[in-house]
């Protein structure tokens, strides 16, 4: 009998599967050469399915040299213009041919193919995917009840992960390091399966990876050149929780079920974020509402009637797109990442399908962040009007977003009001967080710090409105100035400013103009002063400063451009710098003893200031 496989069948691994069980012994199998050239070519780009039909060759050689079948290689090569055509089935038809002109009976996994062949004349078998009981994965012995994960890596001894998400360890399974012979093993074990078994599929496959799901086991498979060497990582569902196991449960569902439907679940790596986009995902179904779930891989555990959808074409926007005609109550987008996910959120959205999203972040305010710089700021509240915050495996807080158009809290009164996201603690309602624009920038301040230090609260909260202030006023004169803008505010609504003595009239404009045009825009009294009065006023403690300080032989000297602290004892030395008890900077004292500061510089400044005001300068080594 002669049997001419095709590539699926070759990848497949039914054939050497057949002739072991003795449907095929001494039969003769004639293998195309296109077959050969696919196979090389997949295994050249680094796709794991190449290796294992390379493999599944040379065990057919194997068995045709101990006699159990005969083997010939017949056909031509592709030339570079057919493989441009595979697509169109050029190559099918070159292994067809081979077929035919052999008189064999021809033999498939790909439906498609099969058809053809039938059309053709051709004694075809198709091997349809196989459906019931199949036999453990070498893998599996890896894994126990308590096992999360296996890492397997050539050279190195297998590790597992095992536990519960508040208490994980990892585990040497064996002493003896794994051999690349027995991951490939392995993996083409596992290849087979995802390709027969109606729960499993290859998810991702491109150089050097390839990612499998065979039902709930998300298995990876990397090698050269994408890794340095072969490694095979299976991770499974830690815990498949209701959602009325959780705490706050009902608070979701509040929201779920009413009209709050943009919701984002965040948290670190491995906190049980996807374990809880599932459970409300499965609740959702159970209330008869129509749930689909976008997920690159796909590796959520729902029921059945909830349909997972990837990337289509590799982009999420196309099937956003589809998603939209089909039209669901929800849609559960998992690992929000690309610049691109973003925006499909927001924009579904905003079409009005209820979206519950799952991000990586270590704090509620860093994942409403990424989510500022991607969309527009004044509607984020309507995309995401519920943050859950997840931490091993808890719900640790829900926050409320909202939006409004006032003054942010701690800052001055006089600045103009504007919108401001705030974030509010759902349990105690008291705002965590507001997040504003200023100045072109996305400030973040939290609020929560007033009622936790009463006392240094508003001393703080003036620091940060002056600080605010003193940008705008030294963006605006320098517009007018080439120089450094020294601006010192002396209290909410008055400030001064030093400059050089050359910018002077231009900042202050004729008549006043320039100086009179800034104060109306920024309701700040400025009294603008040249740069020269401040150095008369510096070098009147000057001889002062010659002497040793009372703490070391620590000196200040200030000339027309520099700043220098004067310590011998520390030369050669990095040391911090300290202003009474305070940190200002760490810098290094040169061979000469000394540190020297650009004078226009701000920590120049800075330190000169304090200087004046009776502050003792210190210098520790680090």
């Amino acid at each position: 009998m002669k049997l001419v496989p095709d590539t699926s069948v070759v990848i497949d691994g039914r054939i050497t599967s057949m002739i072991k069980k003795g449907e095929y012994t001494q039969a003769t199998i004639i293998i195309p050469e296109a077959v050969v050239a696919e196979l090389e070519s997949q295994a050249n780009q680094g796709r794991e399915i190449g290796f294992s039909g390379l493999t599944e060759l040379q065990e057919l050689c194997q068995m045709a040299g101990e006699g159990i079948i005969e083997l010939s290689f017949v056909g031509v090569r592709p030339t570079l213009e057919q493989v441009k055509l595979a697509s169109g089935g050029e190559i099918d038809a070159l292994i067809r041919n081979v077929a035919i002109e052999n008189d064999a009976k021809f033999i498939t996994s790909d439906i498609v193919q099969a058809e053809v062949a039938k059309a053709k004349g051709l004694d075809v078998q198709y091997l349809r995917p196989q459906i019931g009981d199949f036999s453990p994965l070498g893998i599996d012995r890896f894994f126990d009840e308590h096992t999360i994960a296996v890492y397997l890596k050539d050279r190195v001894p297998p590790v597992a992960k095992k536990g519960t998400l508040k208490e994980m360890r990892l585990v040497n399974l064996r002493e003896d390091p794994l051999t690349e012979y027995e991951l490939k093993q392995m993996a083409q074990e596992i290849l087979e399966r995802a390709k027969r078994d109606p729960d499993g599929f290859i998810e991702l496959e491109k150089r050097g990876i390839t990612v499998v799901q065979i039902g709930s086991l998300r298995i990876s498979i990397a090698r050269r050149p994408f890794s340095d060497g072969m490694e095979i990582t299976a991770v499974r569902p830690i815990v498949d929780l209701e959602l009325d196991g959780y705490n706050m449960a009902d608070v979701i569902k509040n929201r779920i079920l009413g009209d709050k439907r943009g919701l984002l679940i965040a948290g670190p790596p491995g906190s049980g974020k996807s374990t809880l986009a599932q459970s409300i995902a499965t609740f959702l179904a159970d209330h008869s509402f129509v749930v689909k779930t976008m997920e690159a891989p796909r590796d959520l555990q729902v029921p059945d009637h909830i349909t997972q959808y990837t990337a289509l074409e590799g982009s999420m926007a196309n099937t956003a797109e589809v998603l939209l005609l089909v039209r669901p109550d929800y849609v559960i987008f998992d690992e929000l990442r690309k610049q691109e996910d973003f925006r499909i959120f927001a924009d579904m959205r905003l079409s009005g399908v209820g979206m519950i999203g799952v991000e990586h972040a270590m704090q509620a305010q860093d994942a409403l962040q990424r989510f500022i710089d991607r969309v527009d700021f004044s509607v984020l509240p309507q995309i995401i009007n519920t943050i859950v915050f997840v931490n091993v495996g808890e719900i640790a807080r829900i926050y409320d977003v909202s939006l409004s158009f006032k003054v942010p809290e701690g800052m001055g009164g006089d600045l103009h009001m504007r919108p401001v996201i705030t974030v509010t603690d759902q349990v105690t309602q008291r705002p965590e967080f507001e997040i504003f624009r200023f100045e072109g920038e996305t400030i973040v301040m939290p609020t929560q710090m007033a009622a936790a230090e009463p006392h240094a609260g508003p001393e703080k909260e003036e620091k940060l409105s002056w600080k605010l202030a003193e940008r705008e006023i030294q963006r605006e004169i320098g517009r007018f100035t080439d120089g450094y803008v020294d601006v010192r505010m002396q209290s909410d609504n008055k400030a001064i400013v030093y400059i050089e003595d050359r910018d002077v009239p231009a900042a202050i404009g004729k008549g006043g103009k320039n100086v009179a045009s800034i104060v109306n825009k920024l309701s700040i009294g400025i009294d603008i002063k040249p740069r020269s009065e401040l150095e008369r006023q510096q070098a009147q403690p000057q001889e002062s400063t010659q002497a040793p300080a009372p703490e070391g032989n620590i000196r200040i000297r200030v000339d027309k451009k520099q700043l220098s602290i004067i310590d011998p004892e520390h030369s050669g030395k990095i040391v911090d710098v300290f202003a009474g008890k305070e940190y200002l900077f760490t810098a290094t004292v040169d061979d000469n003893g000394e540190i020297h500061l650009a004078k226009n510089s701000s920590i120049a400044q800075e330190m000169i200031r304090r200087y004046n005001e009776g502050e003792v300068i210190r210098l520790r080594p680090v």
